[in-house]
């Protein structure tokens, strides 16, 4: 099921699996582990400022000889710097969230790079797929980080039938299981951010990793609904916080400048009480820190088993 499909052609990979490019987290070290275990790595850019950028995407090339991307967040306040630095550096595949990259395809097919939009609608995905990107990334509610509104088993075979480009899922994936089901549904690929976190080469602060690990299936809540900007992070003593300020009529600005700097802080300096810990629904199916290679063979290993129970599991009678 995971070999040479559209996604493992168009990227170049043995697997048509992505690691998703969260901010402050997937970094240089991770991306290449990934990459290199037969999956797609990618860099978060986030709020980087382009120096730094351009550090990581080099230093990604000194570990790994197998492609990797840059997710590059749209709404950064160095978003042309960096894809500037994305162009110059020749980055072969390259995300977007948080907007249109319209003005930027131009450039990014001058070096041929691949340009793969997340999306959490229908009508999101059929307007960047008339200007000419190359797949999608269809992500579902159950993410951590920044939301859409539709889960992911309701969006992903809408965005499937609404275009004709590859579409990757994401959202609620961990293992095997979530991985046949996106298949399933239409998908040529997954997305997987939370599992990836928790693996050694992901540089995040050790305690961010363990209450990744301690967490259950009901320890995330959606933060910042009011301001247009839901976030899904482990609830915690900020969230609480955050939670009171918002039922309390807090303004979109107030709210903001609670949440600043709050992800960098848990990342980085290990804060989880008061920091912005971003881990999707499927936290809760995390036991453990793995190496990359281990988590990317669980989740191709464990296809076959996953077939032969539905196999077993849809023997109808006529």
């Amino acid at each position: 099921m995971l070999v040479s499909n559209q996604i493992c052609e168009l990227l170049n990979i043995k697997y048509p699996i992505i690691q998703g490019g969260m901010a402050w987290v997937a970094t240089a070290e991770l991306a290449a582990a990934v990459s290199n275990a037969g999956g797609l790595g990618l860099i978060g850019a986030g709020h980087m400022p382009p120096d730094a950028l351009r550090k990581e995407i080099r230093r990604a090339k000194e570990l790994t000889t197998k492609v990797f991307g840059v997710n590059v967040m749209l709404m950064s306040p160095f978003v042309k710097e960096v894809m500037q630095v994305v162009v110059d550096e020749k980055v072969q595949v390259v995300t977007t969230g948080a907007g249109n990259p319209g003005e930027y395809i131009p450039a990014l097919k001058g070096i041929g790079a691949r340009i793969i939009p997340v999306v959490a609608s229908v009508a999101l995905a059929k307007r960047l797929e008339r200007i000419g990107v190359d797949a999608l990334v269809a992500e579902g509610h159950e993410s951590g980080g920044h939301v859409g509104e539709v889960s992911t088993m309701a969006l992903v075979p809408q965005v499937v039938d609404a275009v004709s480009i590859p579409v990757i899922a994401a959202g609620g994936i961990a293992d095997s299981r979530g991985v046949v089901a996106a298949l399933a549904l239409g998908a040529q690929g997954v997305q997987i951010g939370t599992r990836f976190v928790a693996t050694t080469e992901c540089l995040v602060h050790e305690r961010y990793k363990q209450a990744l690990v301690k967490a259950k299936e009901r320890s995330t809540i959606v933060t910042g609904v009011s301001t247009g900007h839901p976030v899904r992070v482990l609830q915690n003593k900020l969230t609480k916080e955050y939670v009171e300020r918002e039922r309390a009529g807090a303004t979109t600005e107030e709210l903001d400048q609670m949440g600043a700097g709050k992800l960098r802080l848990a990342a980085q300096e290990g804060d989880v009480d008061y920091g912005s810990v971003m881990v999707g629904q499927i936290a809760g199916m995390i036991r453990e820190i793995q190496s990359v290679e281990a988590v990317m063979q669980d989740l191709v290993s464990g296809i076959p088993g996953v077939m032969e129970h539905l196999q077993q599991a849809t023997r109808f009678k006529a």
